[in-house]
């Protein structure tokens, strides 16, 4: 999770985490990233190995890595935002669960849901949730060998966990122009809430 901090009046970030830079549309704050310890130590690698120093030079001044452990919760934004270990069963992953405007909104990572997650998913007012492909397409996109769900576990999953809103991401790309259509339409067959499928840059409003 990424948090940018900037004093200057002319940014600002809206509850969807999108900064506007005007004037001279350069970044002139701090980006902290909120990992575990295994991430942050990657991501400082995969960035030695690419980076030119010119870009190294600013982490550990303007881009900060931010260590956080399985409950750990950390002010972002000036909003309480709690992180957990989702219990991935391939490799060490984290959620989180942040209040926005008093709603409560909960990631679930890159998995399908695992028992571990239930207390901090239930009775969320949104709730996001991977969906990999269409039930009808599994034997196309193969989602349970490659430890993804559908639109129709995901929303067979915000039923039972009693949740207001559920949003639907990492979904394959073959069918853009009819998947808000085609994901929201299978996810509602088992779920009575607000389905959405944003696309890439979409700004969803929490109210």
């Amino acid at each position: 999770m990424e948090e940018r901090n900037n004093g200057q009046e002319q940014d600002r970030t809206d509850y969807t985490g999108n900064r506007e830079c005007h004037g001279s549309g350069k970044y002139q704050g701090t980006c902290t990233i909120y990992c575990h310890k295994e991430a942050g130590e990657a991501l400082l690698s995969i960035c030695r190995l690419t980076l030119a120093e010119k870009f190294l030079k600013w982490i550990g001044d303007r881009i900060l890595i931010c260590e956080v452990e399985d409950g750990e919760e950390k002010e972002i934004l000036s909003m309480p935002v709690r992180f957990f270990d989702i219990g991935s069963t391939k490799m060490k992953q984290f959620g989180f669960q942040m209040e926005i405007t008093g709603k409560k909104l909960t990631c679930l990572g890159d998995e399908p849901f695992h028992e571990v997650e239930r207390r901090y998913a239930a009775n969320s007012d949104y709730l996001l949730c991977e969906a990999f492909c269409l039930y009808e397409d599994r034997e196309v996109f193969k989602p349970y060998e490659k430890h993804h769900s559908t639109a129709l576990d995901a929303g067979r999953l915000a039923d039972e966990l009693s949740v207001k809103n559920l949003v639907l991401y990492h979904t394959e790309d073959s069918s853009l122009s009819t998947q808000k259509q085609r994901y929201g339409k299978e996810a509602e067959k088992n779920f009575s809430g607000k389905v959405y499928v944003p696309d890439d840059l979409e700004r969803i409003i929490i109210a």
